[in-house]
């Protein structure tokens, strides 16, 4: 079998890793306990976790045991990473709750069986800790001075940085030595701008247990133009299929930019390279079968065959300008709303498409709302009984996004 190291090497995963010709033996020899942290800022993981998701996959398939950490702690601070202002603070509560919607996705995609893997909190020994016994054990070995010229404290120095946030760089280090004390971790991964955090603990352990642990971070996911690979102009691309329907999944994979194809092929689906060469190579309008391959890959690891399979039916059924259902996200109404008539704007807010009325009327204006097919020039215009076909109506906001509107 291939080492795991040069799988994700070969892949396009790895980005910087500390000791890698040690590292790489160790992962060649012996079943290795490693991990990575995942903050509890939201009620659902993102396209962007996936790809540390596939990481995991990648070495659990090789023999390694991941263990899925969940920040219920850490959540508290907030990561100051790539942040200009402080993190909104969320309850207890609030974090709790995301951290059991967390489990439930993790669960569909790692082997927990038999300890094959782990999940565990980080809440569950960083909420108790006694400040002066943790600043004696840990926080000696941080060097104020040097923590200052990292990116993820320096960019803050002028707009404000509270000691609150300073803290969280120790916490995440304290994971670390938490997780190889006791369960024998030896390795933290995640993404290129966690890199000072993840030196931070992984110099932590070497220095309180003299042991040789390592260090290694992927790149983020990021299109071809720069921008955040699962950000678009209508928010974030969601795990949770209620947050995002498997359709708006598969869209949104099938809209990749040519110049994205093979890295997201390699990235995010474990197709053989050669394969994935094959389609990579496909020209013009050839592209697109491979990006077919890639949305309906994705879609199929993350909500199953099934809603793949109906996405792919309702993508190419769009396509053709035909008006299958398949499964394009749809809401029902009940029919007196429009009996008596409903403005367009207000409709556009009540099915999820845009989230105030004045972000619906800058749509409308630039022409980016249509229904069946007709263009929406009309920012007053009342939405009744007479533009629907059959009891139902689709909208689709910009060139990409449907939404189907039924009557009940």
């Amino acid at each position: 079998m291939a080492n795991v190291f040069d799988i994700l090497q070969e892949r396009g995963y790895i980005e910087q890793v500390t000791y890698e010709d040690e590292l790489r033996e160790l992962l060649g020899k012996e079943s290795v306990t490693f991990y990575i942290g995942f903050d509890a800022t939201a009620d659902s993981l993102t396209l962007g976790h996936f790809l540390q998701i596939m990481v995991m996959m990648h070495m659990q398939r090789a023999g390694h045991r991941p263990i899925a950490l969940i920040g219920g702690g850490t959540t508290m601070v907030g990561d100051p990473s790539g942040r200009t202002d402080m993190r909104k603070l969320l309850t207890k509560e609030e974090i709790d709750y995301n951290a059991s919607r967390f489990k439930e996705q993790f669960s569909r995609f790692l082997d927990f069986s038999d300890g094959k893997a782990l999940m565990v909190n980080n809440a569950d020994w960083l909420l108790d800790l006694n400040f002066l016994d943790f600043m004696r054990e840990v926080g000696v070995h941080f060097s104020v001075n040097r923590m200052l010229t990292f990116d993820c404290y320096k960019n803050r120095m002028e707009g404000g940085l509270t000691f609150f946030e300073f803290s969280y760089m120790l916490m995440q280090s304290y994971d670390f030595l938490k997780l190889y004390r006791d369960y024998g971790c030896k390795l933290q991964v995640g993404g290129s701008d966690q890199w000072s955090n993840i030196l931070g603990g992984y110099e932590l352990v070497r220095k309180l247990e003299g042991d040789k642990v390592y260090a290694m971070t992927f790149k983020l996911l990021q299109t071809a133009s720069g921008t955040k690979m699962g950000k678009t102009a209508e928010g974030t691309i969601w795990l949770d299929p209620e947050k995002t329907p498997p359709y708006e999944l598969y869209q949104y994979l099938r809209n990749t930019d040519d110049r994205d194809v093979e890295t997201f092929l390699k990235l995010l689906t474990f197709l053989p390279l050669d394969e994935i060469e094959k389609l990579a190579s496909l020209e013009g309008a050839e592209i697109n079968k491979a990006k077919e391959v890639l949305a309906f890959e994705v879609t199929k690891m993350i909500h199953g065959e099934e809603e793949a399979i109906k996405a792919e039916k309702a993508s190419k059924a769009l396509f053709a300008g035909a008006k299958e259902e398949g499964s394009i996200p749809f809401t029902e109404l009940d029919k007196s709303i429009f009996e008596e008539g409903i403005g367009i704007l207000n409709l556009l807010k009540d099915v999820g498409l845009t989230k105030s009325n004045s972000e619906g009327r800058r749509l409308v204006e630039q022409g980016g709302i249509t229904i069946d097919d007709k263009k929406v020039k009309d920012v007053g215009k009342i939405i009744t009984l007479e533009d629907f076909q059959d009891g139902k109506m689709l909208i689709r906001k910009g060139k990409k996004v449907y939404h189907q509107v039924r009557i009940k």
